[in-house]
């Protein structure tokens, strides 16, 4: 395996190039179809750079050399974006190359490499999943003849860190594997699996990768801000396991106590409250105990461009609410209950009652109006309300001022 890392500074593209091109001395690329699997918008990565030099170290050797956006079930980015992410407009990107977008709800693009029957899954997960996972991947994936992850690793609320092989499941999945990997991290609860390595839905991501019938190659970054500081090239355990270790330095800040309220304002690659939540995930672990996250973003409209429909339905709650309630709920699938839970945060529900005690308040200072967060289970403040200084001078009595929030997991050594 390839590194480099420079905690007190930003490798150089000299510095990547070399990791590269050592990396690649050793895989056959010659002739051959290469698909790059890289981030959409919503991540902090030097795509352009990495961009350039996969095309001058890998694509002048293979026969073509693709890139497919990991979205998820992000929305699609239009042509400027992906133009921007990669560094270059599709008009000079030249006929041996093409960037293209994963499309996770549509059957034909996807076909099925296996299936982890519900023993094994009850294994992996401890217990807390028991339930066949049906493997539906990206068609291009057997399509081509090495397979390449590059993307940045960060604490995660889902996976504990991200990167490796999620890039993959869910990144490149179908509906099955992305349900059932984000309702097994609500399970486990964003609070106790963000910021750790060994988690259930990581173990059952690299069970997954060992059935992609493709070698792969992983390009693991550890980025904070707009500075990389790390780059490991490798199997995907290994350069993502070093990477996560290098993002735990750069990206986890330990706080002695609690705070009572936060003024979490998002990062702006985040463009509705399904990624900005991150403001929220990322701060839980360092609110008291009946304090409050106010997620402050004006320019934030929406809900989620995917899914708001059904987070409309059903709102935010806290864990208990549906696993005590599980018929109920039965139809909607495991990414919804996921994202309504995490958002919420931890918290009981009594269903003798109906009444649901979430730990800490969640509110909304946002332009989604006080009528739809209201309607969904979440606060609302007036974002034109809040003064900024009134709240930094505050900061000695709990409160903290949180910006490019997201990017950053913040813990209090006395909170759970």
């Amino acid at each position: 395996m390839e590194g480099r890392v420079e905690l007190s500074r930003s490798l150089t593209e000299d510095d990547v190039g070399e990791v590269l091109a050592k990396a690649f001395a050793g895989v056959p690329v010659s002739g051959r179809r290469v698909l790059v699997l890289i981030p959409d918008d919503t991540r902090h990565a030097p795509i352009p750079m990495l961009y350039r030099l996969l095309n001058e170290i890998v694509g002048k050797q293979a026969k073509r050399l693709d890139f497919l956006i990991a979205l998820g079930t992000h929305p699609p980015m239009p042509p400027a974006a992906v133009d921007r992410l990669v560094g270059i407009p599709e008009s000079e990107r030249g006929r041996n190359v093409s960037v293209v977008s994963h499309c996770w709800d549509q059957p034909d693009s996807l076909v099925r490499i296996g299936v982890i029957q519900s023993g094994e899954i009850e294994e992996l997960t401890g217990g807390l999943l028991s339930e066949p996972i049906p493997l539906d991947v990206n068609r291009l994936l057997v399509e081509y003849d090495q397979l390449v992850i590059c993307g940045p690793v960060f604490p995660h609320e889902v996976a504990g860190f991200s990167g490796g092989a999620k890039y993959i499941f869910p990144g490149v999945a179908g509906p099955a594997v992305i349900s059932a990997t984000h309702w097994l991290g609500a399970l486990g609860s964003s609070m106790k699996t963000i910021g750790v390595k060994d988690t259930a839905v990581r173990r059952v991501i690299h069970r997954a990768a060992e059935l992609v019938p493709r070698p792969i190659m992983c390009l693991a970054l550890a980025v904070r801000d707009d500075a990389l500081h790390a780059i490991y090239a490798g199997g995907y355990v290994e350069a993502w396991d070093k990477a996560a270790d290098v993002s735990a330095q750069l990206e986890i800040t330990y706080v002695a106590h609690g705070f009572q309220r936060v003024l979490s304002i998002p990062s702006t690659i985040y463009h509705d409250l399904w990624t900005a939540a991150k403001a929220m995930y990322k701060t839980e672990p360092a609110i008291a105990d009946g304090g409050e996250v106010v997620i402050y973003a004006p320019a934030l409209t929406e809900i989620s461009y995917t899914h708001g429909r059904l987070i409309d339905e059903i709102g935010y709650h806290v864990l208990e609410y549906f696993t005590k309630q599980p018929e109920r709920f039965a139809s909607v699938p495991g990414v919804i209950k996921a994202h309504s839970t995490h958002v919420k945060g931890w918290g009981s529900y009594n269903a003798r009652t109906g009444s649901e005690r979430p730990r800490i308040q969640v509110t909304l200072a946002t332009g989604i109006p006080q009528e739809r967060c209201e309607r969904v289970n979440l606060g609302y403040l007036d974002p034109k309300s809040i003064d900024l200084s009134d709240w930094t001078e505050r900061e000695a009595e709990g409160v903290a001022v949180i910006r490019n929030a997201g990017e950053i997991l913040y813990r209090a050594k006395d909170v759970l």
